[in-house]
């Protein structure tokens, strides 16, 4: 079980996101705490601190910023207001995700399985211990795959919006080409095949996950028009999102 530290200044809300979900069957056993009175090491016992910050962004963005003074737990900030500036701030302390409000039980239970996924792949990974292999990684300058980490992190925070790399290279103070161009050679594909992807495998894992409609996970992953959602998706996968949702239920 994951320990999750849900903070919330609000009482009310509070309880009724203790009982917006199922945690304990989901995998997470959840806490609630005054985070302004711990320690970093107290915070390193979470798995996850969960800031909902409705009517509250600054007091959760100072949040990030204490916990992220010495602690990479992971973050995921839900309730906010649904604003580039803030999921850009997000991006700087390095959150898991940002879910503005209204949040739903489907969106945050899509969220929290995510993030339980990537804890189990790193700690997998950890298990291992094994060396890094050579790769072409080596061609390339640690600053730039540090900028390409971070290319990378936004599209995961903000992939619910409309997202293209001449934005994140004015917010990154890189030239666009420049950019591309490294991108390109880290990830073998273009930053705009590698953003369909990451849509599409969202909305894949949203299809097989939740019960959200299919025109809410159009919404969730950056598609505002319906008829391009699908298009896109199929193209992808070979089959429309309500016959990939069939083919899950069948096989599962």
């Amino acid at each position: 079980m994951h320990k999750v530290l849900l903070v919330d200044p609000n009482r009310q809300t509070r309880a009724k996101n203790r009982e917006l979900l199922d945690w304990n069957r989901l995998g997470f056993v959840l806490e609630d705490d005054a985070v302004e009175t711990m320690s970093i090491s107290e915070i390193d016992r979470y798995t996850l601190v969960l800031i909902h910050m409705e009517g509250a962004e600054s007091y959760g963005m100072k949040l990030c910023d204490r916990i992220r003074e010495g602690s990479r737990v992971p973050i995921v900030l839900m309730g906010g207001k649904n604003d580039f500036e803030l999921a850009r701030k997000a991006i700087y302390y390095q959150v898991s995700d940002y879910l503005p409000s209204p949040v739903s039980a489907e969106e945050l239970t899509a969220c929290l399985l995510s993030v339980k996924r990537r804890l189990a792949i790193e700690g997998a990974a950890d298990s291992k211990a094994l060396p890094s292999p050579p790769s072409a990684l080596g061609a390339l300058p640690s600053a730039s795959l540090s900028i390409i980490e971070k290319v990378k992190e936004y599209v995961d925070v903000a992939l619910h919006q409309n997202i293209t790399l001449k934005e994140i290279s004015n917010i990154l103070h890189f030239n666009c080409s420049y950019l591309g161009q490294k991108f390109k050679i880290h990830e073998k594909m273009t930053f705009n095949e590698y953003l369909l992807r990451q849509r599409m495998e969202r909305a894949k894992y949203l299809l097989e996950h939740t019960d959200m409609k299919v025109y809410e996970i159009a919404n969730e992953v950056g598609y505002s028009e319906m008829d391009w959602f699908y298009k896109k998706f199929k193209a992808y996968t070979g089959v429309s999102a309500n016959e990939y949702r069939k083919m899950i239920s069948f096989t599962a």
